[in-house]
């Protein structure tokens, strides 16, 4: 009679623990990520009153099955269904990361890693990513610093939003080139200014720059020149920047030929043509001392509005310095020469050979086949299509600034309406060596496959970190530790430390999205009918039992 009790005493024991697992269920019904768990019963055990017997051959009898009399229930196990996905709750929080397959972030107190679907993840005050319920650090893989890529070693906190990181450094531009149609009918090309491109660069610190180069027709076919005419600062100031010279530094500076305007005659050393008041004059090109009236009409007779801009001051080594020329003879061969000296900063200088019958060209000459249209040379070069804009020589530092190689390849001669096309612009064509100004962050984003990038608002992108995942062989042998935090056991199997990619396997994380809690609430109400049920018929044997032993008792009366 007493077993029948305690049996039934059992069964509401297991019935309450059924009881208890359903409601942890239905009440993290709407918690992230939570894995739904189900129990199972077990017999308790059984007392034998009488053993299982065997035929007997002599007497002909058959065996006999063993007398076992059950003494309860208990609760066999408790599973979890933690490779059960749940479904997926759109936030738009781009910290908020869904992981896809059987595979677990990594988090750690500082001491230990845990382990986690929960995904919720925000930036501390010092840039760590972190878990929003409980600050535990987001691990993953480090960038190595020499390659630039991911360093898959120990899994470490990954600080994405570090000082360092805030900020992506500037660079000088060093590539250029230009592109477009150079029309010779253009009346800018043929005008005294000539077409003007805009090449925009940075130096080293991340200060922006514009160069204005002149694109100008000669009398040959097909030869143009291009030359350096100033440099702007980016509040469209004019900044002088000691040494800066275009051209190109395999060939000495080139001279372009020009027809001397109609209104001049050159006779010997004799400069003539005819004044306002219709008188010749004649201006004496071997004279030692020239007036700079006199240099003004030797200028206008080859086309320029001023002598400074027909011969430059330069220092030995052909770094101009200044547009103006000491007292020299020209000579009638073309030659201007002078005795070289010092400029008022103590510095060596001489003059440039000029040739009379055009001016030389402190850029470069380009030159078109008159055939194709496709560029030929540069500076009489096949092979090299660039110019180098430089900055400082041998008495001027360069500064903040970086060689600026012009490629002119891409450029053509083309009749186009009268209308050039031809720009200048930063980088190479495949955009490499356009020079950036200090970025500051302006985004996070996180791929598929864990990495993390910064955006900058000068264009650019780095490469932060990658978060790693955990997979376990037996993922369901892992341990709830509450905080929606797993620990690894012996029956799940260690974690190595290291972890892996989650793109390895087909897993991928996606943003904005988090797991939500894989509950089923209808399943869970039927079993909580069978739970009722159970309970309530286990009450009953006792109900009965006591029954039964209040007759018993009542047998003496």
């Amino acid at each position: 009679m007493m077993r029948s009790l305690y049996s039934g005493v059992s069964g509401l024991k297991t019935h309450q623990v059924k009881m208890d697992v359903i409601g942890n269920n239905i009440a993290n019904v709407n918690t992230t990520a939570y894995k739904s768990q189900s129990i199972t019963f077990s017999e308790l055990m059984y007392q034998t009153t009488q053993a299982a017997s065997g035929p007997n051959a002599t007497s002909g009898t058959a065996g006999t099955n063993a007398k076992q009399i059950g003494l309860g229930v208990k609760s066999g196990a408790i599973s979890t269904a933690i490779e059960t996905a749940g479904a997926s709750q759109t936030t738009g929080n781009p910290f908020d990361i869904r992981i896809t397959g059987d595979s677990f972030f990594i988090v750690s107190d500082g001491s230990k890693n845990f382990f986690t679907r929960d995904g919720s993840f925000y930036v501390d005050s010092v840039g760590n990513l972190a878990m929003s319920s409980n600050g535990y650090n987001v691990m993953g893989w480090q960038v190595d610093e020499t390659t630039g890529t991911i360093k898959k070693d120990t899994v470490s906190a990954l600080r994405i939003m570090s000082a360092e990181n805030m900020t992506y450094p500037p660079e000088a531009t060093t590539k250029a080139y230009v592109s477009g149609i150079i029309d010779k009918n253009d009346v800018q090309v043929a005008s005294e200014s000539g077409k003007i491109m805009n090449l925009s660069f940075f130096d080293e610190l991340g200060y922006a720059y514009t160069a204005k180069l002149s694109m100008k027709e000669t009398d040959t076919l097909g030869l143009y020149s291009v030359e350096l005419t100033t440099i702007l600062n980016e509040n469209g100031e004019e900044v002088n920047i000691p040494g800066v010279q275009l051209g190109s530094v395999s060939t000495a500076p080139q001279v372009q030929s020009l027809t001397m305007s109609s209104a001049y005659t050159l006779a010997g050393s004799n400069l003539s043509y005819v004044d306002e008041n219709g008188a010749t004059q004649t201006i004496d090109l071997a004279s030692a001392a020239l007036t700079d009236a006199e240099k003004e009409k030797v200028a206008n007779a080859f086309g320029y509005s001023s002598y400074t801009e027909f011969a430059k001051l330069t220092l030995a080594d052909g770094t101009t310095v200044g547009s103006y020329v000491d007292a020299g003879t020209l000579t009638s061969t073309g030659i201007l020469t002078s005795t070289p000296g010092t400029d008022e900063n103590g510095d060596p200088i001489t003059i440039i050979s000029l040739n009379t019958s055009g001016r030389q060209v402190t850029g470069g000459l380009i030159q078109y086949d008159t055939a194709t249209g496709t560029i030929k040379s540069v500076n009489g070069l096949t092979n090299d299509f660039g110019l180098n804009l430089s900055f400082g020589a041998s008495t001027y530092p360069a500064g903040p600034y970086e060689t600026i190689t012009i490629d002119f390849s891409t450029s053509t001669n083309f009749n186009n309406n009268g209308t050039s096309t031809i720009s200048a612009d930063p980088g190479d064509t495949q955009g490499r060596g356009t020079g950036r100004k200090l970025g500051a962050m302006s985004g996070i984003s996180i791929q598929n496959d864990g990495m993390i990038y910064a955006s900058y608002d000068n264009g650019q992108t780095r490469l932060l970190g990658q978060m790693a995942v955990a997979e376990f062989t037996n993922a369901s042998g892992l341990q709830k530790e509450g905080d929606n935090l797993y620990s690894a056991t012996l029956n799940s199997g260690e974690f190595d430390g290291i972890g892996v990619d989650i793109s390895a396997n087909g897993g991928y994380m996606e943003t904005g999205v988090l797991e939500m809690s894989n509950v089923d609430l209808s399943a869970e109400f039927t079993d909580m009918i069978t739970a009722q049920r159970g309970f309530q018929a286990n009450s009953r044997i006792i109900t009965v039992s006591d029954t039964l032993l209040e007759e018993l008792v009542n047998l003496k009366r």
